[in-house]
Order: structure tokens, then C-alpha cells, then sequence
């Protein structure tokens, strides 16, 4: 058009949360959310309600579709785990100090049942552990079978293919698991009589294992108390953090601990003594992931440590384990 100037301005993609909530906006049938209400608004609608409501069944429908393929590939024995009292053992989670934990427990242990029902020898086992024994054994198991070596390394895809293409059910024993395998000759959704079992030596991991606190010298263990989950999560998070920069400062992505400090808007030495943290001795990096450090051994008695791994130990006043 003469006599006009038309500029075009560049913006940034819509992410899958802005597009979600321009979809969802009623301003487009005349309405507002005001405080969880939905009240009629002073705007006319631009959009047929019907059209909108529409759009909003697609997504709700788009939304729970993913959220179970996302629930249904989180979990890979989903639906064919069983205690040796023949209760479902059902996906579940727990989170702490931010981080998600992955759980199958059995159906009385979920509804507190316990007590009152006959239940099997195993009530909640961790998830990831038991999914890479039983993927590894079938995909041994199968290589053998037809006189082929097995991988040890197993796609996310392929470990989802070899369950649901070979596993029919697996019984959880206090001492093994019983996998039965589909015959050549199953069909989707049948079991035959023929169907192979699979013995597999188990045994669930202590409960308590990661509560086996690192003890004091001449501390006796009653006396001793976990670190803080707050201070567990911040020690943590500052050790990654110093392995980040150190990191930085290997690869010369930084030129020298000044640029981190301009950068975080910290002091040199505030850098300095978080890097140091990079150096701990692999044994207290680990009890501090799993909240195994005496309560009082923080991110302040941590930094700027010895050298030398047994005398981290030594200045701390800890029997390392």
C-alpha cells in the first residue's frame, strides 16, 4: 500500500505453556477468570462457544493421554509386577529433598492394609533397580536362547519392546523373581500353559541402607543424628555447583575465577571455596547425596578440605565407611 511503511518485529517461539494458556483464555467467548470464578466480561466474544469448548475437550483429552504414556513409560513393569501372595504391585513415588525416588508396592501396603491382609514377603521395592535386573536377564536369557551375545546396553525404547513383547507376569519372592516369558505361540492378552518361567536370584535391597550414618570418633551411634533434609539439599547443590566451575575453568569456557565471581556477584574467595568442594573424596560426596553425614557437617565444615581423601576424613572427626 502507498504511502505506508510496514516493519516486522521478531519475537520468541511459543513454548507448550504459552500456547497451552492462550488456548485455554475464555477472553475469546467474552468471559474472565477472576479468583477461580468465571464472570462475564465487558469484551464481546470473538470465538463461537462451541468452537471453544471444543478446543478445551481436545486438550484435556491430549493432556491425560500424555500424562499416562508419560506415567505408563516412567514405570516399565507397570501391570505385571505380583508379590508372592499374588497382590498387584502398583507404581508409586516419593519425593525428598527435591529429588523423586521410584517405587512398585504391593496393593495391601497402598491402602495401609498391612496388618489386616495376608500380604506377601515384599512390600515396596525400588523401581529402577528391579526393571534393569529383570531387562538384562531377559535380553540374556533371550541372546542365549538363540546362541547371540547380549547387550549390555539397552535404549529406553528397547528395554519397553523387550518387556512388552516377552513378559508376561513377574512374581516378586523374597529371594528371586519368577518372570514368566510369552510362549512363541501367544497371542496378545493370553496366557498359555506352555509359557516359560525364568528364575531370577533377587534380594530387595536393605531399607536402611542409606541411613548408615558416618559416625563421629568416640561417638556412640545412638547419640548421632542425620543431617538436615535443608542443609542435606544445599550441601548438594553446592557441591555440583563447584564441579560446574570447575569445570568452566578446565575447559576454558571462563577465563579465571574473577569472570564467576562478576557472573554470580560473589566474591573470589566465595568461588574459591566453592570449587573446593570439587575435590571432596568420592565416599563423603556420596554420603552427603544420601543423607548419611552427621547433622553439623555442612557446606561451612566441608569447604576448603585437605588434599589428601583419608585426612578429610581425619580433619572432620569421621570412621570412614
Amino acid at each position: 500500500m502507498r504511502g505506508y511503511r510496514f516493519s516486522v518485529r521478531t519475537g520468541i517461539p511459543f513454548e507448550r505453556g504459552s500456547l497451552f494458556y492462550l488456548l485455554r483464555n475464555r477472553f475469546y467467548i467474552g468471559e474472565v477468570k477472576y479468583k477461580g470464578e468465571i464472570l462475564p466480561g465487558e469484551q464481546p466474544a470473538i470465538m463461537e462457544r462451541e468452537l471453544f469448548d471444543a478446543v478445551q475437550q481436545k486438550l484435556t483429552n491430549q493432556w491425560s493421554h500424555r500424562n499416562h504414556a508419560k506415567t505408563k513409560s516412567d514405570h516399565l513393569l507397570t501391570g505385571l509386577l505380583f508379590d508372592d501372595a499374588g497382590h498387584r504391585m502398583i507404581p508409586t513415588h516419593a519425593t525428598k529433598a527435591g529429588i523423586r525416588y521410584r517405587y512398585y508396592a504391593s496393593l495391601p501396603h497402598l491402602k495401609g492394609e498391612s496388618k489386616t491382609a495376608s500380604v506377601g514377603s515384599v512390600s515396596r521395592i525400588p523401581a529402577t533397580g528391579i526393571e534393569d535386573i529383570v531387562v538384562n536377564s531377559v535380553n540374556e536369557h533371550l541372546g542365549a536362547r538363540h546362541n547371540q551375545p547380549s547387550s549390555s546396553s539397552i535404549h529406553a525404547h528397547d528395554r519397553g519392546v523387550v518387556i512388552a513383547e516377552q513378559v508376561v507376569r513377574i512374581d516378586v519372592h523374597k529371594d528371586r523373581l519368577i518372570v514368566r516369558l510369552k510362549s512363541a505361540g501367544d497371542e496378545e492378552g493370553s496366557h498359555s500353559t506352555d509359557d516359560e518361567l525364568l528364575s531370577i536370584p533377587w534380594q530387595k535391597p536393605p531399607s536402611r541402607k542409606s541411613r548408615q550414618i558416618l559416625i563421629p570418633l568416640g561417638v556412640s551411634r545412638s547419640e548421632v543424628r542425620p543431617t538436615r533434609i535443608e542443609r542435606r539439599a544445599r550441601l548438594v547443590n553446592a557441591i555440583a555447583r563447584g564441579r560446574r566451575w570447575l569445570d568452566e575453568i578446565v575447559s576454558g569456557s571462563v577465563i579465571n575465577i574473577g569472570q564467576i565471581a562478576t557472573r554470580q556477584k560473589c566474591s573470589v574467595r566465595q568461588v574459591n571455596m566453592t570449587i573446593s568442594l570439587a575435590f571432596l573424596a568420592p565416599d563423603l560426596v556420596k554420603a552427603a547425596v544420601e543423607g548419611r553425614l552427621p547433622r553439623g557437617i555442612g557446606v561451612e565444615r566441608l569447604r576448603d578440605a585437605p588434599a589428601e581423601w583419608s585426612r578429610q576424613f581425619e580433619t572432620l572427626g569421621l570412621n570412614p565407611q
